[in-house]
């Protein structure tokens, strides 16, 4: 007879096969049980980074992993980056250790409160169905695309189940279909679209898998699209425009401000994608068609929830209108042209600009961009080219944090299937996640990662050091992250001008092999266009504020 554990190991195998873990008395006798039963197990070291790997594994593989730790400390360490999962509804399993059945401990807490403050379902497994409670939040997970905390009571975990035969994983994990629009909802769609003659398409990562009916539908309106940060490089399409928001390119952003009807496929709307408010015109309809219960955004005009793939089906069928010839005739000469930088701003420290573009032409390019939060984040997916719709995460960006980049690279390792993982971080964020630099050299076979070294936390200064708050609590002393590199087995070059970044392109002519830390000293002065765009829509508000309370 097996263990409770062991059961739970049993029924996950087939589902969710690799395991992101640090051991502890709570879950010390499930992830014996999961390296005996073959699962593939990658220990990290620090507990966050157990639910980042999980987290940002499943964004690149689109695959369920499992996330484990102890109860108690090292569940709660984790919960910053479960509040990330939960945020951006990333679907995963923490299976973690709990309280023993008979009541707290001195040194446990309510971690049953914790999951729910955060948004993550919970469930509890027990001697007699193990397995099939395993099996159920494993389902859920996958189902509703959440996050879903196993939990192990600590008297349960050695003791021998008393479960029978385990439910099916297909009936468990099966939903029924998404709405399809109906006639009515198609017809006044259509309307819209047959009216317009500058159409445009926005898609996000809610429309990833729809990528061949999107570029049908662009073709018959005669459309330009263009898509989130998430859904990037997602379309073979020639007028496709790039990332739209605030990552954008200037004549990207005029380009769609001239547009008359936007139709969005599967995308947030958030403020960042619509920059403030300033992305679409005041005349231009906005249709959206999403998942969601209600529009995300007030903007839009015409709203549908429905699966993207059968409504744009639905729109094909029944179109008849004129193709536009907008897009065919928009210049898109300069539509993914951005500044270079100069060598060196104007303080004598690099440009971060001119850092990514020359690393553009450097980096290889089979490659899988993981973005940790913060200023810089601004650099990486303006400059860097990637492989695919799934080929770039920003494991942070959701829960607005800084310093899971680290673990999330550990995650996107695993899923990368050859190509080169390539981190852009922050010094500051680095140094919260610095444990697992250990991680990354120890299980990725090629990584590059490049700390964009402001001796600041960058963000920080320019909101608010702008606006006159004091800077001495932003500033970190400047750290020589190429040495701690070298130390843990990495290739650590620290760039101070373009010429030094001449060893990074010896690194990858001998085959990129194992990781290369660029410790790039970038000035703090050189400001992202999308916190420029923060910063303008801070001061729009706080005049707003000013002039309502004269």
């Amino acid at each position: 007879m097996s263990s409770v554990s062991a059961a739970i190991a049993h029924a996950l195998k087939p589902i969710a096969p690799q395991i992101f873990g640090l051991m502890g008395n709570g879950n010390a006798h499930f992830l014996d049980a999961a390296v005996r039963a073959g699962f593939d197990y990658t220990a990290v070291r620090h507990e966050s980074a157990t639910v980042s790997a999980a987290d940002a594994y499943f964004r690149i593989s689109n695959r369920l992993a499992i996330a484990s730790t102890t109860y108690g400390a090292g569940y709660s360490n984790a919960v910053t980056a479960l509040a990330e999962a939960a945020a951006a509804r990333t679907p995963l399993l923490l299976v973690t250790g709990d309280a023993p059945t008979t009541g707290l401990r001195a040194w446990d807490i309510d971690q049953a409160a914790i999951d729910a403050g955060v948004r993550a379902v919970r469930y509890v497994v027990n001697r007699h169905t193990p397995g099939a409670t395993a099996l159920k939040a494993a389902a859920h997970a996958l189902r509703e695309q959440i996050p879903v905390v196993l939990a192990i009571p600590y008297d349960l975990a050695p003791v021998s189940s008393l479960e029978g035969e385990l439910p099916d994983f297909a009936s468990l994990r099966s939903t029924p279909p998404a709405p399809e629009l109906n006639v009515s909802q198609i017809s006044a769609i259509t309307e819209i679209l047959a009216g317009a003659q500058r159409p445009h398409i926005l898609y996000g990562r809610g429309a990833i898998e729809a990528a061949a009916e999107i570029t049908e539908l662009a073709k018959c309106l005669g459309a330009t699209t263009s898509g989130t940060l998430l859904a990037r490089d997602l379309l073979d399409y020639p007028y496709d425009l790039g990332i739209t928001g605030g990552f954008s390119t200037e004549r990207n952003a005029q380009i769609i401000a001239q547009s008359d009807a936007v139709l969005v496929l599967g995308a947030g709307l958030n403020q960042f994608t619509m920059r403030f408010g300033e992305l679409i015109n005041a005349q231009a309809k906005v249709v959206q068609i999403d998942l969601a219960a209600t529009a995300t955004n007030s903007r839009v005009d015409y709203f549908a929830t429905g699966d993207i793939r059968a409504a744009i089906r639905g729109l094909l069928d029944c179109y008849d209108g004129q193709k536009s010839a907008w897009a065919s005739s928009v210049d898109l000469s300069l539509v993914r042209a951005r500044p270079l930088g100069d060598e060196l701003a104007a303080d004598g420290l690099l440009d971060p600009r001119r850092v990514a573009s020359e690393l553009e032409k450097i980096l290889p390019p089979n490659r899988v961009l993981v973005q940790d939060g913060g200023h810089f984040i601004g650099w990486g997916p303006m400059y860097w080219s990637t492989t695919g719709a799934r080929s770039l995460t920003c494991v942070g960006t959701a829960y607005q944090s800084i310093g899971l980049g680290i673990a999330s690279m550990v995650g996107a390792g695993v899923a990368a299937e050859g190509r080169t993982v390539v981190l852009a971080a922050g010094d500051g964020g680095f140094l919260m996640g610095l444990a697992d630099l250990e991680s990354i050299v120890r299980t990725i076979s090629s990584g590059v990662i490049v700390i964009y070294n402001d001796s600041a936390y960058g963000a920080e200064v320019h909101q608010y050091g702008s606006i006159g708050l004091h800077e001495d609590p932003m500033l970190i002393p400047t750290v020589d992250f190429a040495a701690l590199a070298s130390a843990v087995g990495a290739t650590g070059i620290r760039v101070q001008s373009v010429a030094d970044l001449a060893k990074v392109q010896q690194w990858v002519q001998h085959g990129s092999k194992g990781i290369c830390l660029v410790d790039a000293r970038i000035s703090p002065n050189v400001r992202a266009p999308y916190m420029e765009e923060v910063l303008e829509a801070n001061a729009k508000a706080a005049a707003a504020q000013s002039s309502q309370s004269d």
